[in-house]
């Protein structure tokens, strides 16, 4: 159980430093005096509606002179070049306070100081002290570390582009929910949040779990469009995949243009088997449409509930179709929506073009078992990782110790240790940041650190 703390003062910032403190955006304050390590406080936001949301205790308090690099201090921290040296020009040196904080339970209510711009970068008295904990942190040990270190030794930053990005996209947060979600990707991925990923749901689950039910009954035009919005979401493209026509365009239900062509047929049925008047019919409307050359040059899929008869399994043989369940589509379309880009076109494209055609589901869910035992494989190297850094208290570590730490891990399977640096730099690039990388002069050199999970749904 977390001790309990009464706090009886507040130190009064800025509420842009505050938020940028409360955000994990920085560490780091400038009061207008030394402050001791071990001190603790509210932080005391100098605006006219003042409402206390969280506590801070200084770990470390630096006194700095026009010596230092101002460009890189700047860019480690959320004040310009140009204030620093206006504060430096007054004061002759900047007192800066690295502030371990932690979030309040509750927003605490105070009443607002009357001399509150003359209080900016002091300590004012609380009405009533505050009782508070170290249960809310806003970054973890080891990310409060990392950001502490890089701040002491003012190394410079390690991605100042998604920083940039970052700041380009902060006002669009409050509107635009997908700027949310890659604004707390970057937070996360930089060290600004140690919050740990959520298993938020797709929005688009609810009609992806339909598929298979839809498939099974007798509605084939929400089908069709069931089907065309799960190709869409897999990531292919093209005007024959539109989820709101009635029918498809030149009588096929549905065609793909990007990144392959590909065409094909919806057949929902209840309890029939499916003639062979599906393939015949694919065979034909695409040949009229598409022509001889496109045609046989893009992929041929039948998404059917029940069984082919003897003549339409023959017919989509023959005619290198292929022919997966309504079940099966959703299956690639969940995995997708679970694991953003975790279906590789391409890889799918090499899985259709092969034999055996007709009935492909056993391929289909070859393939899908594959893409589960990649992510696995990854998941399980994040945690190696993560356990490894904690069990062994240091901040980043190389491939052979990983490589090593591997094999006592009960891993899914055996990598070496040039494959595992492959996935080691895929976890680590700023599209996944599941890791981070400190770059060195040949790939045994290259150290990785933790930055959050790759859960398992």
């Amino acid at each position: 159980m977390n001790q309990q703390f009464s706090i009886p003062t507040a130190l009064c910032l800025p509420v842009p430093d505050i938020e940028a403190l409360i955000q994990g955006r920085t560490i780091a304050a400038l009061p207008r005096m030394f402050i001791r390590p071990g001190q603790r406080f509210a932080l005391y936001p100098a605006d006219s509606s003042v409402s206390i949301k969280a506590w801070a205790k200084c770990e470390l308090c630096q006194i700095l002179d026009e010596t230092k690099p101002l460009e890189i201090l700047s860019k480690l921290t959320i004040w310009t070049p140009k204030v620093l040296k206006e504060i430096l020009q007054k004061q002759q040196y900047l007192f800066l306070a690295y502030l371990r904080v932690y979030q309040l339970r509750e927003l605490q209510e105070i009443s607002v100081n009357p001399n509150i711009q003359e209080k900016l970068g002091k300590f004012v008295s609380l009405p009533n002290s505050l009782t508070v904990s170290e249960a809310n942190p806003i970054l973890n040990d080891r990310t409060f570390a990392q950001r502490k270190r890089q701040l002491e030794k003012l190394e410079p930053l390690l991605h100042p582009e998604l920083e940039e990005l970052q700041s380009a996209i902060a006002s669009l947060t409050i509107s635009q929910p997908a700027a949310k979600q890659l604004d707390d990707d970057i937070k996360i991925f930089l060290g600004w949040s140690s919050d740990k990923p959520k298993n938020s749901l797709d929005l688009d689950l609810p009609w992806i779990h339909k598929i298979a039910e839809v498939g099974n009954s007798s509605d084939g035009h929400t089908f069709e469009k069931l089907v065309r919005r799960g190709l869409l979401k897999l990531g292919f493209t093209g005007s024959g995949l539109n989820p709101d026509a009635t029918g498809g365009a030149g009588g096929m239900d549905f065609y793909a243009e990007q990144p392959y062509p590909i065409v094909g047929e919806c057949k929902a049925t209840k309890t029939e088997k499916v003639p062979d008047g599906t393939p015949a019919q694919l065979l034909k409307i695409g040949m009229n449409h598409l022509g001889k050359f496109q045609y046989d040059n893009s992929i041929k899929l039948i998404v059917a509930a029940g069984e082919l008869n003897f003549y339409a399994s023959r017919t989509a043989t023959e005619n290198q179709m292929n022919v997966i369940s309504p079940e099966t589509l959703q299956k690639l379309v969940e995995l997708q929506a679970h694991y953003k880009n975790s279906i590789n076109l391409l890889e799918l494209k090499q899985c259709l073009q092969q034999a055996p055609f007709g009935l492909a589901e056993d391929k289909i869910n070859t393939y899908i078992d594959k893409v589960e035992q990649s992510i696995r494989l990854r998941s399980h190297i994040v945690q190696l990782v993560k356990n490894y850094l904690e069990n062994s208290g240091i901040e980043s570590t190389g491939v052979e110790s990983l490589h090593g730490a591997y094999f006592g891990s009960h891993p899914p399977q055996p990598i070496k240790p040039a494959e595992m640096h492959e996935i080691l730099i895929e976890l680590s690039s700023p599209l996944t940041g599941y890791l981070g990388r400190i770059k060195d002069s040949d790939w045994k050199s290259d150290r990785f650190y933790f930055l959050r999970d790759l859960p398992i749904n």
